[in-house]
């Protein structure tokens, strides 16, 4: 692998960070969302860019507990404590925020986070199953889509959704290749290395240009398999990471499995294949009713029954050999 492949995708954070001040300067909205259920294909649909701000270092939390309870989810208050603390550039560069009511603890901070800066809610149904969860979900992302044009100015036709609807596709296709060039016995790039490349997904800025920088790096990571280059020994074991969340400043898990002789070459998790895994039906007449699906379909632990989630555990412990799962629980 090219130095410039990797140094493009450790570096992505910042070169996004200088993109959406160009983007800001010419009257393009930012959306700062928190969770996977936010359906980037409508951000994008309405002219503006969506943007993670799930909260990954323990820095901010003491700030947060001044107002939250100390035995709350670590994830929620490093969240709240960078936006109260205005540590976090991109939240500072988004122009409005979107919640999901994921769980309890989410719903009172995005309640406070609306104090802070304008925030749209999505009430997520508590089951994934049955007609009456999918058109409440449907409904949620019509007033989504009513509050996203009201906000940016630009309405959103059905024609653009189609077309967000199929690059984020081609995107998933890329980013599920990469991830499955770790399923053989041939490993060309470790769990470390690969972090910042899904984590990469949240901040890009100019869907064209991240979709080729995907196939390069897609591209060289098939050579490296074909030349049988591997970072891991055939007898080094093979780990699935599922659980929390993880991004750059809370790799501590994922590193100590990798300096301790493991190999992580596949994460399940949010950061992980989960938010890439399934595609949105590009053949359905009604983009908005693909979406409401798609999103809804996302196997997250937060919904019940929660088949989906375990499926696809066993299907990655399958595909990848799997021979350790480690579940990441913040604490």
């Amino acid at each position: 692998m090219t130095y410039s492949t990797l140094e493009y995708f450790q570096r992505f954070g910042e070169q996004s960070l200088l993109q959406l001040e160009e983007a800001g300067k010419r009257g393009r909205k930012v959306a700062g969302i928190y969770c996977t259920f936010a359906p980037a294909e409508l951000v994008w649909a309405a002219g503006a860019i969506p943007v993670g701000l799930c909260g990954k270092k323990e820095t901010p939390i003491p700030e947060a507990e001044k107002t939250l309870p100390v035995n709350l989810c670590p994830l929620i208050k490093s969240s709240y404590g960078y936006a109260v603390t205005d540590t976090c550039p991109f939240f500072a560069a988004s122009d409005f925020l979107i919640g999901e009511t994921t769980c309890d603890g989410k719903k009172k901070m995005f309640e406070l986070l609306g104090r802070i800066k304008p925030l749209f809610l999505l009430q997520l149904p508590y089951a994934y199953s049955g007609p009456m969860a999918l058109l409440f979900w449907q409904e949620e992302f019509t007033r989504l889509k009513e509050y996203l044009e009201q906000t940016t100015g630009k309405p959103i036709s059905k024609e653009g959704l189609r077309y967000q609807i199929k690059i984020n596709n081609r995107i998933r296709r890329l980013l599920k290749e990469i991830v499955y060039q770790c399923a053989g016995e041939i490993v060309p790039i470790s769990g470390l290395n690969l972090l910042p490349v899904m984590e990469s997904r949240g901040f890009a800025v100019d869907l064209e240009s991240y979709e080729e920088h995907l196939g390069q790096l897609l591209g060289e990571l098939q050579e490296l398999k074909k030349s049988g280059d591997s970072v891991a020994a055939p007898d080094v074991p093979r780990i699935l990471l599922t659980g929390c969340p993880v991004g750059k400043g809370s790799e501590k898990v994922l590193r100590l499995i990798e300096e301790a002789g493991g190999i992580v070459v596949c994460q399940e998790n949010c950061t992980g294949i989960k938010s890439f895994d399934r595609l949105v039906d590009e053949t359905d007449d009604d983009p908005y009713r693909a979406i409401g699906r798609h999103y809804l379909q996302t196997p997250c632990s937060c919904l019940t029954p929660n088949n989906g989630r375990m499926d696809l555990i066993s299907r990655l412990i399958r595909d990848f050999t799997i021979q350790g799962v480690v579940d990441l629980t913040w604490r």
